[in-house]
């Protein structure tokens, strides 16, 4: 009997060793995802703010046609900035090209640099870019405030800027899409808003 009670106590002290390790090793899980919470795009102050309406603008494609930037009806607009010289630009192109198929029922998605028109055209033939709109102004880039590439700016159908920034990977380019679906100026204002967990 004494050795019943003894191995009884035994399995109760394991049972709370056990709970208090588990308790233990849900805290380390809070604090590891708070660790790894998506940094977003990189929002700079510059430049129309979050909430406000897009510059409007008519530019020549240089792929054909006129592209019209503001309000447009059911869709929204994507304007992503880029230059020939700029490999993580190269980088993103698929990206950009998985993106616009996968979204074409409610966005446009337009790209935009400014420089040489030449160096453009060779760059539109090399990386088969012949099926985007494709505008060269430094006037939009000014208006934007861009002053990094590449960035990107997302508004709606009624012209509102819903989403902008520098964007150097996949994740911050979904962040764009992730602060445009949750209607916050950006990941990291989100973020910033959340209760800070203790620890």
């Amino acid at each position: 009997m004494t050795l019943v009670y003894f191995a009884l106590t035994i399995l109760f002290a394991l049972v709370i060793a056990l709970t208090v390790g588990l308790l233990a090793l849900g805290r380390q899980v809070g604090v590891l995802f708070e660790r790894v919470s998506p940094m977003g795009a990189l929002v700079n102050d510059s430049g129309p703010e979050v909430g406000q309406q897009t510059p409007l603008f008519s530019l020549p494609s240089l792929t054909g046609g006129t592209v019209n930037l503001g309000p447009k009806p059911g869709k929204a607009t994507l304007v992503f900035f880029l230059s020939p010289t700029c490999p993580v630009c190269k980088k993103l192109l698929p990206v950009i090209d998985s993106v616009r198929k996968a979204e074409s029922h409610w966005l446009d998605v337009v790209l935009a640099s400014d420089g040489q028109k030449a160096q453009h055209e060779r760059f539109i033939e090399t990386a088969k870019l012949g099926d985007y709109p494709y505008v060269v102004s430094t006037e939009l880039g000014l208006a934007y405030r861009v002053a990094r590439l590449p960035y990107a700016v997302l508004f709606d159908q009624h012209g509102t800027i819903r989403a902008k920034g520098l964007i150097n990977s996949r994740e911050q380019f979904d962040s764009l899409f992730n602060a445009y679906d949750m209607k916050v100026a950006s990941i990291q204002s989100y973020i910033d808003q959340q209760p800070a967990v203790q620890h």
